[in-house]
């Protein structure tokens, strides 16, 4: 073994482990990792403008590759302005393991330059927060962070470096790589709940959760189709199975449409797999009842034992990951002729019908046409990438994605996400289309992120839908205070100038005919590029607008 510095330790069990891009704002706390990558070949540090941005790029990029995202941020400000990713990562079980350089130890507890102690900080936050005290220990510390981003549940991980450790050298031998295997779907288990989708009149399977890989994606939809089960998605959860299946009942997000839920409130059996029935996916709990109802029986299967029973009382609680459950129950035959069959079919008709219909909204520009042709435009294998807004109840509704991997979008509803993640998407799939949308105050919050995908030549297209306002909090405001508005009005910047400014393309939109060919030239040019849609202020949701 030969003498190396904490920092070149820490990079040569990140290169140990596979990983090719980290993200990062650069900082004098950890000069020493920033250093090794110097020669550190394999594994690229994208420079990245804000901890937020970069925090969520790399929530991104785990989402694409499965393995651990990972983003470097220094003390203080650069930290804490990493929060709002570990928080998305957190709810939306995604592995992250969040690097943060620290203070020299010997200044510690007296409130020194940039002082926060991590883990109290990022402790409600993460799987696990820790500050490393030796250099020897970082093999130990870096391969339990993976592993731990990585079981049952996937989360964040924050390790906390001080200055001294990265700076100082030592001798230490290298940790193996991680690998996690997924917990098996035991066989009784397995036929018990083929045994209860035999006996049941409407059945319904939920599904939701990360994690997933391709085989576990292709067993789900082959599982689906040998028992032709309604499906539905979590929250932000619809690239888990091919929304054209036959089997597709829609999305269980905010909104939901009337058939679907009226056959969620009326169904007997509910086979939750991978999801939490979140607040959102389960409107705010009453969906599904967390105290049981005598006629509808529930059947959860979750990767991490601690969710099973955490909200609902099911009637079976299955600690299984959620591929090897997939695929365990995509071996079993199914019905050829289930009791069910004519609903799978109705719903499954309902949900495009709910795509075929286009609100005429106010205004010259008609957001649903302009989404409808969109999808029909762009092909299965692109991804697209939202933040949190009003706007995203369009894209959602529109879209429908084909492929796992297709969507990245925080089931947290965090502001700013879209931007970053489409970064980090298009450097992942440089020949695959990446669209980004964002409202006008969404894009705002991460916006600077463009100046990333500039530098990294990451030809990303970001579609601003700008209506002038924080639209979601104007839409409750107009409910509980109706003709009171107050603090949710935005002046904003010329979108499209700003895109030009950073050196990508920019274009203003503001009819329905204007976008087709805007959109083609954005495409085409090889640069990053925003469209700036401007949207009438009384535009919000497919289903809502504002009166003035």
């Amino acid at each position: 073994m030969a003498m190396r510095t904490g920092g070149r330790i820490l990079v040569d069990q990140i290169v140990l482990n596979g990983v090719e891009r980290v993200f990062g704002v650069p900082g004098e706390s950890y000069l020493a990792a920033l250093d090794a990558f110097y020669d550190t070949s394999g594994t690229e540090f994208v420079i990245c403008r804000q901890e937020g941005g970069a925090g969520m790029m790399a929530d991104a990029w785990a989402r694409l590759t499965g393995g651990p995202g990972i983003a470097f941020v220094t003390r203080g400000p650069g930290a804490t302005n990493a929060s709002p990713a570990v928080h998305v990562a957190r709810q939306d079980s995604v592995p992250l393991v969040l690097l943060v350089g620290q203070i020299d130890r010997a200044f510690s507890g007296r409130e020194a330059f940039q002082e926060v102690d991590y883990t109290a900080f990022f402790g409600p936050l993460a799987k696990w927060a820790f500050e490393v005290d030796r250099a020897e220990r970082i093999p130990e510390v870096m391969h339990r962070a993976f592993a731990t981003a990585l079981a049952g549940r996937p989360g964040p991980v924050v390790i906390s470096l001080p200055e001294d450790v990265l700076f100082g050298e030592t001798e230490v031998a290298d940790a193996p790589p991680v690998f996690v295997r997924e917990a098996a779907l035991e066989p009784a288990m397995t036929e018990e709940i083929a045994e209860r989708l035999a006996l049941a009149q409407r059945p319904f399977l939920m599904v939701g959760g990360g994690g997933w890989t391709p085989s576990g994606h292709a067993a789900l939809a082959r599982f689906a189709e040998a028992w032709r089960l309604p499906v539905g998605v979590g929250f932000r959860r619809q690239a888990l199975i091919d929304n054209l299946h036959p089997c597709y009942a829609g999305h269980v997000g905010l909104t939901v449409n009337q058939e679907l839920g009226d056959y969620i409130a009326s169904a007997d059996l509910i086979l939750a797999l991978g999801s939490r029935m979140s607040e959102a996916s389960s409107d705010s709990y009453r969906r599904f009842p967390h105290q049981g109802r005598a006629d509808q029986a529930i059947v959860h299967i979750h990767p991490h034992p601690e969710e099973l029973g955490r909200v609902y009382r099911a009637d079976l609680a299955v600690p299984a990951g959620v591929n090897a459950a997939a695929m365990a129950l995509a071996e079993r035959p199914g019905t050829n002729e289930p009791r069910w069959a004519e609903h799978t079919d109705r719903l499954h008709g309902a949900y495009l019908a709910t795509t075929a219909a286009s609100p005429e909204n106010p205004g010259t520009l008609q957001l649903g046409e302009v989404l409808r042709w969109l999808d029909q435009r762009l092909p299965p294998e692109a991804v697209i990438c939202n933040g949190a807004g009003n706007y995203a109840i369009w894209v959602h509704r529109f879209r429908k994605y084909r492929q796992l991997g297709t969507q990245l979008a925080p089931t947290s509803g965090s502001m700013g996400y879209g931007t970053p993640a489409a970064v980090a998407a298009k450097i992942r799939h440089p020949d695959v289309p990446v669209v980004a949308f964002a409202g006008d105050g969404c894009f705002l919050m991460n916006g600077q992120e463009f100046a990333t995908a500039v530098q990294h030549g990451a030809a990303i297209v970001v579609v601003v839908v700008d209506n002038g306002q924080y639209g979601t909090i104007r839409m409750h405001q107009e409910r509980d205070y109706p003709g009171r508005q107050s603090g949710t009005e935005l002046r904003n910047p010329d979108f499209a100038a700003l895109a030009r400014a950073y050196g990508g393309h920019g274009e203003t939109v503001e009819s329905t005919a204007a976008f087709e060919p805007a959109f083609e030239r954005a495409l085409a040019c090889g640069l990053p590029s925003i469209l700036h849609l401007k949207l009438d202020g009384r535009t919000i949701t497919p289903d809502r607008f504002l009166a003035t």
